[in-house]
Protein backbone atom coordinates (compact mmCIF):
# COMPACT_ATOMS: atom_id res chain seq x y z
CA UNK A 1 0.00 0.00 0.00
CA UNK A 2 3.10 2.43 0.34
CA UNK A 3 4.45 1.47 -2.02
CA UNK A 4 1.41 2.29 -4.47
CA UNK A 5 0.67 5.49 -2.69
CA UNK A 6 4.36 6.64 -3.09
CA UNK A 7 4.39 5.70 -7.26
CA UNK A 8 0.64 7.40 -7.36
CA UNK A 9 2.49 10.43 -6.08
CA UNK A 10 6.06 10.53 -7.88
CA UNK A 11 3.07 10.11 -11.13
CA UNK A 12 1.64 12.93 -9.57
CA UNK A 13 4.39 15.42 -9.44
CA UNK A 14 6.01 14.18 -12.54
CA UNK A 15 2.61 15.21 -14.48
CA UNK A 16 2.50 18.94 -12.34
CA UNK A 17 6.47 18.95 -13.63
CA UNK A 18 5.26 18.53 -17.36
CA UNK A 19 1.84 20.62 -17.69
CA UNK A 20 4.21 23.43 -15.75
CA UNK A 21 6.78 22.82 -18.37
CA UNK A 22 4.24 23.01 -21.28
CA UNK A 23 2.84 26.08 -19.97
CA UNK A 24 5.73 27.64 -19.30
CA UNK A 25 6.72 27.13 -23.23
CA UNK A 26 3.74 28.04 -24.30
CA UNK A 27 4.33 31.50 -22.63
CA UNK A 28 7.58 32.19 -23.44
CA UNK A 29 6.63 32.00 -27.12
CA UNK A 30 3.87 34.73 -26.40
CA UNK A 31 6.34 36.50 -24.64
CA UNK A 32 8.96 36.76 -27.20
CA UNK A 33 5.67 37.63 -29.82
CA UNK A 34 5.00 40.65 -27.76
CA UNK A 35 8.74 41.39 -27.13
CA UNK A 36 8.97 41.62 -30.85
CA UNK A 37 6.01 43.45 -31.68
CA UNK A 38 6.81 45.97 -28.53
CA UNK A 39 10.40 46.56 -29.28
CA UNK A 40 9.68 47.51 -32.83
CA UNK A 41 6.74 49.72 -32.44
CA UNK A 42 9.09 51.89 -30.31
CA UNK A 43 11.67 51.86 -33.21
CA UNK A 44 8.71 52.49 -35.53
CA UNK A 45 7.08 54.98 -33.59
CA UNK A 46 8.75 58.52 -34.97
CA UNK A 47 7.16 57.38 -38.57
CA UNK A 48 3.83 56.55 -36.87
CA UNK A 49 3.64 59.68 -34.96
CA UNK A 50 4.94 62.10 -37.82
CA UNK A 51 2.99 60.75 -40.66
CA UNK A 52 -0.62 59.38 -38.50
CA UNK A 53 -3.38 57.83 -40.63
CA UNK A 54 -1.34 59.38 -43.73
CA UNK A 55 1.18 56.19 -43.40
CA UNK A 56 -0.90 53.91 -43.87
CA UNK A 57 -3.29 55.49 -46.39
CA UNK A 58 -0.64 57.33 -48.78
CA UNK A 59 1.40 56.24 -51.35
CA UNK A 60 4.40 58.37 -51.66
CA UNK A 61 7.51 56.78 -49.86
CA UNK A 62 10.08 58.77 -50.16
CA UNK A 63 12.99 59.39 -48.36
CA UNK A 64 14.41 62.84 -49.77
CA UNK A 65 10.79 64.83 -49.03
CA UNK A 66 10.59 62.88 -45.58
CA UNK A 67 7.23 61.65 -46.66
CA UNK A 68 5.98 57.98 -46.17
CA UNK A 69 3.08 56.43 -46.69
CA UNK A 70 3.17 52.40 -47.36
CA UNK A 71 -0.58 51.83 -48.86
CA UNK A 72 1.40 51.38 -52.21
CA UNK A 73 3.33 48.38 -50.79
CA UNK A 74 0.80 46.82 -48.95
CA UNK A 75 -1.28 46.84 -52.22
CA UNK A 76 1.70 44.80 -53.78
CA UNK A 77 2.46 42.29 -51.46
CA UNK A 78 -1.29 41.51 -51.12
CA UNK A 79 -1.32 41.46 -54.88
CA UNK A 80 2.05 38.95 -55.14
CA UNK A 81 0.41 37.24 -52.50
CA UNK A 82 -3.12 36.08 -53.55
CA UNK A 83 -1.50 35.47 -56.89
CA UNK A 84 0.86 32.75 -55.48
CA UNK A 85 -2.35 31.21 -53.81
CA UNK A 86 -4.38 31.16 -57.37
CA UNK A 87 -1.77 29.53 -58.69
CA UNK A 88 -0.15 27.43 -56.10
CA UNK A 89 -3.70 26.04 -54.35
CA UNK A 90 -4.86 23.84 -57.51
CA UNK A 91 -1.52 22.47 -58.48
CA UNK A 92 -1.08 21.30 -54.81
CA UNK A 93 -4.06 19.58 -54.18
CA UNK A 94 -3.62 18.05 -57.60
CA UNK A 95 -0.29 16.57 -56.67
CA UNK A 96 -1.62 15.61 -53.47
CA UNK A 97 -4.36 13.51 -54.43
CA UNK A 98 -2.45 12.08 -56.99
CA UNK A 99 -0.07 10.80 -54.68
CA UNK A 100 -2.79 9.50 -52.63
CA UNK A 101 -5.30 8.22 -54.30
CA UNK A 102 -3.97 7.33 -58.33
CA UNK A 103 -0.21 6.80 -58.46
CA UNK A 104 1.21 3.64 -57.76
CA UNK A 105 3.26 2.64 -54.33
CA UNK A 106 6.61 3.09 -56.46
CA UNK A 107 6.08 6.33 -58.12
CA UNK A 108 4.60 7.49 -54.55
CA UNK A 109 7.96 7.76 -53.21
CA UNK A 110 9.66 9.84 -56.27
CA UNK A 111 6.93 11.65 -56.14
CA UNK A 112 7.23 13.14 -52.02
CA UNK A 113 11.07 13.04 -52.46
CA UNK A 114 10.82 15.74 -55.04
CA UNK A 115 8.32 17.49 -53.23
CA UNK A 116 10.19 17.65 -49.83
CA UNK A 117 14.05 18.74 -52.22
CA UNK A 118 11.64 21.09 -53.87
CA UNK A 119 10.41 22.76 -50.52
CA UNK A 120 14.41 22.78 -49.95
CA UNK A 121 15.84 24.82 -52.19
CA UNK A 122 16.85 28.13 -50.71
CA UNK A 123 14.32 31.67 -52.07
CA UNK A 124 17.24 33.28 -53.47
CA UNK A 125 17.58 30.21 -56.15
CA UNK A 126 14.15 30.81 -57.05
CA UNK A 127 14.68 34.18 -57.33
CA UNK A 128 17.59 33.97 -59.36
CA UNK A 129 15.75 31.34 -61.68
CA UNK A 130 13.02 33.33 -62.28
CA UNK A 131 15.12 36.53 -63.19
CA UNK A 132 17.62 34.97 -65.15
CA UNK A 133 15.47 31.87 -67.13
CA UNK A 134 11.74 32.77 -66.58
CA UNK A 135 11.06 36.73 -66.86
CA UNK A 136 12.51 37.08 -70.45
CA UNK A 137 10.02 34.34 -71.70
CA UNK A 138 7.47 35.79 -69.42
CA UNK A 139 7.72 39.12 -70.90
CA UNK A 140 7.20 37.79 -74.69
CA UNK A 141 4.29 36.03 -73.09
CA UNK A 142 2.82 39.67 -71.20
CA UNK A 143 3.25 41.36 -74.54
CA UNK A 144 1.06 38.72 -76.58
CA UNK A 145 -1.69 38.58 -73.66
CA UNK A 146 -1.85 42.53 -73.99
CA UNK A 147 -2.12 42.69 -77.73
CA UNK A 148 -5.21 39.62 -77.14
CA UNK A 149 -6.92 41.44 -74.58
CA UNK A 150 -6.67 45.17 -75.91
CA UNK A 151 -10.35 45.49 -76.99
CA UNK A 152 -11.72 43.11 -73.56
CA UNK A 153 -12.64 46.23 -71.18
CA UNK A 154 -11.55 44.23 -68.13
CA UNK A 155 -8.83 42.10 -69.17
CA UNK A 156 -6.98 45.03 -70.90
CA UNK A 157 -6.96 46.70 -67.56
CA UNK A 158 -5.20 43.48 -65.98
CA UNK A 159 -3.30 42.57 -68.76
CA UNK A 160 -1.63 46.13 -69.71
CA UNK A 161 1.40 46.74 -70.86
CA UNK A 162 4.44 44.46 -70.05
CA UNK A 163 6.80 46.34 -67.71
CA UNK A 164 9.76 44.00 -69.02
CA UNK A 165 9.07 41.10 -67.21
CA UNK A 166 9.64 41.78 -63.89
CA UNK A 167 6.08 42.08 -62.53
CA UNK A 168 3.65 41.31 -59.77
CA UNK A 169 2.63 38.44 -62.22
CA UNK A 170 5.63 37.58 -62.04
CA UNK A 171 6.36 37.97 -58.71
CA UNK A 172 3.29 35.88 -58.02
CA UNK A 173 4.37 33.22 -60.06
CA UNK A 174 7.68 32.67 -58.40
CA UNK A 175 6.06 32.76 -55.20
CA UNK A 176 3.44 30.44 -55.74
CA UNK A 177 6.21 27.25 -57.06
CA UNK A 178 7.66 28.30 -53.79
CA UNK A 179 4.97 27.34 -51.80
CA UNK A 180 3.82 24.39 -54.02
CA UNK A 181 5.53 22.10 -51.94
CA UNK A 182 4.57 22.90 -48.55
CA UNK A 183 1.01 22.59 -49.47
CA UNK A 184 1.12 19.84 -51.16
CA UNK A 185 3.06 18.26 -47.93
CA UNK A 186 0.04 19.18 -45.34
CA UNK A 187 -2.62 18.57 -47.94
CA UNK A 188 -1.51 15.18 -48.78
CA UNK A 189 -0.64 14.31 -44.90
CA UNK A 190 -4.56 15.56 -44.06
CA UNK A 191 -6.06 12.98 -47.28
CA UNK A 192 -3.78 10.24 -45.71
CA UNK A 193 -5.77 11.00 -42.45
CA UNK A 194 -9.60 10.03 -44.43
CA UNK A 195 -10.79 6.51 -43.15
CA UNK A 196 -9.94 3.60 -45.36
CA UNK A 197 -13.37 2.13 -45.02
CA UNK A 198 -15.53 5.40 -45.82
CA UNK A 199 -13.83 5.25 -49.32
CA UNK A 200 -14.46 1.75 -49.77
CA UNK A 201 -18.13 2.02 -48.40
CA UNK A 202 -18.57 4.85 -51.10
CA UNK A 203 -16.66 2.63 -53.97
CA UNK A 204 -18.74 -0.32 -53.25
CA UNK A 205 -21.91 1.28 -53.29
CA UNK A 206 -20.94 2.40 -57.12
CA UNK A 207 -19.38 5.79 -56.92
CA UNK A 208 -16.61 6.63 -59.51
CA UNK A 209 -13.24 7.43 -58.42
CA UNK A 210 -14.24 11.10 -59.04
CA UNK A 211 -17.16 11.09 -57.43
CA UNK A 212 -15.62 9.20 -53.99
CA UNK A 213 -12.82 12.01 -54.21
CA UNK A 214 -15.48 14.62 -53.94
CA UNK A 215 -17.45 13.29 -51.86
CA UNK A 216 -15.36 11.64 -49.05
CA UNK A 217 -11.61 12.61 -49.31
CA UNK A 218 -12.89 16.23 -50.16
CA UNK A 219 -15.12 16.19 -48.12
CA UNK A 220 -13.21 15.09 -45.13
CA UNK A 221 -10.39 16.89 -45.61
CA UNK A 222 -11.78 20.60 -45.78
CA UNK A 223 -10.38 22.68 -42.32
CA UNK A 224 -7.39 21.01 -43.33
CA UNK A 225 -6.94 22.40 -46.93
CA UNK A 226 -7.58 25.84 -45.52
CA UNK A 227 -5.31 25.24 -42.81
CA UNK A 228 -2.66 24.73 -45.90
CA UNK A 229 -3.51 27.19 -47.90
CA UNK A 230 -3.30 29.60 -44.89
CA UNK A 231 -0.17 28.41 -43.95
CA UNK A 232 1.24 28.75 -47.63
CA UNK A 233 -0.11 32.19 -47.18
CA UNK A 234 1.64 33.35 -44.79
CA UNK A 235 4.94 32.09 -46.62
CA UNK A 236 4.04 33.71 -49.29
CA UNK A 237 3.23 37.36 -47.31
CA UNK A 238 6.90 37.44 -45.68
CA UNK A 239 9.31 35.80 -49.07
CA UNK A 240 11.76 38.56 -49.79
CA UNK A 241 14.91 37.92 -51.79
CA UNK A 242 12.58 35.90 -54.53
CA UNK A 243 9.95 38.81 -54.52
CA UNK A 244 12.77 41.92 -54.71
CA UNK A 245 15.00 39.88 -57.48
CA UNK A 246 11.72 39.70 -59.56
CA UNK A 247 9.16 42.34 -58.63
CA UNK A 248 10.57 45.59 -60.74
CA UNK A 249 11.49 47.97 -57.36
CA UNK A 250 8.31 50.46 -58.43
CA UNK A 251 5.68 50.94 -55.98
CA UNK A 252 2.90 51.82 -57.43
CA UNK A 253 -1.33 51.19 -57.26
CA UNK A 254 -2.26 49.65 -60.54
CA UNK A 255 -4.39 46.85 -61.78
CA UNK A 256 -2.04 45.92 -64.13
CA UNK A 257 -0.49 42.77 -62.97
CA UNK A 258 2.09 43.31 -66.07
CA UNK A 259 3.46 45.99 -64.26
CA UNK A 260 6.44 46.75 -62.25
CA UNK A 261 5.34 47.21 -58.75
CA UNK A 262 7.10 46.30 -54.72
CA UNK A 263 6.16 44.59 -51.84
CA UNK A 264 6.71 45.03 -48.02
CA UNK A 265 9.57 42.55 -47.33
CA UNK A 266 11.30 43.20 -50.84
CA UNK A 267 11.56 47.49 -49.84
CA UNK A 268 12.64 46.34 -45.94
CA UNK A 269 15.66 44.48 -47.48
CA UNK A 270 16.57 46.66 -50.04
CA UNK A 271 17.13 49.80 -48.03
CA UNK A 272 17.25 48.89 -44.40
CA UNK A 273 21.01 48.65 -44.51
CA UNK A 274 22.01 52.30 -45.36
CA UNK A 275 18.53 54.07 -43.53
CA UNK A 276 18.55 56.11 -40.69
CA UNK A 277 16.47 58.44 -38.40
CA UNK A 278 12.64 58.47 -40.01
CA UNK A 279 13.14 56.71 -42.79
CA UNK A 280 14.60 53.49 -40.84
CA UNK A 281 11.20 54.19 -38.34
CA UNK A 282 9.17 54.03 -41.41
CA UNK A 283 11.00 50.73 -42.66
CA UNK A 284 10.58 49.07 -39.17
CA UNK A 285 7.18 49.98 -39.52
CA UNK A 286 6.15 47.95 -42.50
CA UNK A 287 7.53 45.01 -40.63
CA UNK A 288 4.73 46.06 -37.81
CA UNK A 289 2.11 46.08 -40.98
CA UNK A 290 3.39 43.01 -42.02
CA UNK A 291 3.15 41.13 -38.95
CA UNK A 292 -0.35 42.65 -38.38
CA UNK A 293 -1.67 41.12 -41.79
CA UNK A 294 0.11 37.51 -41.11
CA UNK A 295 -1.77 37.57 -37.89
CA UNK A 296 -4.98 38.29 -39.65
CA UNK A 297 -4.20 35.39 -42.21
CA UNK A 298 -3.75 33.56 -38.88
CA UNK A 299 -6.69 34.14 -37.44
CA UNK A 300 -8.88 34.00 -40.58
CA UNK A 301 -7.28 30.66 -40.96
CA UNK A 302 -8.57 29.31 -37.77
CA UNK A 303 -12.23 30.77 -38.28
CA UNK A 304 -12.11 28.80 -41.88
CA UNK A 305 -11.03 25.57 -39.65
CA UNK A 306 -13.30 25.90 -37.29
CA UNK A 307 -16.52 26.96 -39.45
CA UNK A 308 -15.88 24.16 -41.99
CA UNK A 309 -14.85 21.16 -38.69
CA UNK A 310 -18.92 22.44 -37.94
CA UNK A 311 -19.83 22.08 -40.71
CA UNK A 312 -18.42 18.61 -41.50
CA UNK A 313 -19.82 17.85 -37.95
CA UNK A 314 -22.97 18.82 -38.53
CA UNK A 315 -23.66 16.49 -42.10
Amino acid sequence: MIAAGATRTSRGRSDTAFRLLSMAAGMLVLAILVAIVVSMTQRAWPAFSKEGLGYFTRDKFDQVGNVFGVRAYVFGTVVVSTLAIAFAVPISIGIALFVTEVAPRRLRFWITTAIDVLASVPSVVFGLWGFLVLRPHLDDLYRWLHGHTASVPVLRSLFGPSGGGSSFMTAGLIVGLMIVPIITSVTREVFLTVPRNDKDGALALGATRWEMIRGVVLAHSGGGIIGAVMLGLGRAMGETIAIALVIGANPRVVANLFAAGEAMPSVIVRNLPEAGGTFQAALIGLGIVLVALTMLVNVAAKLLVARAERMRGAR
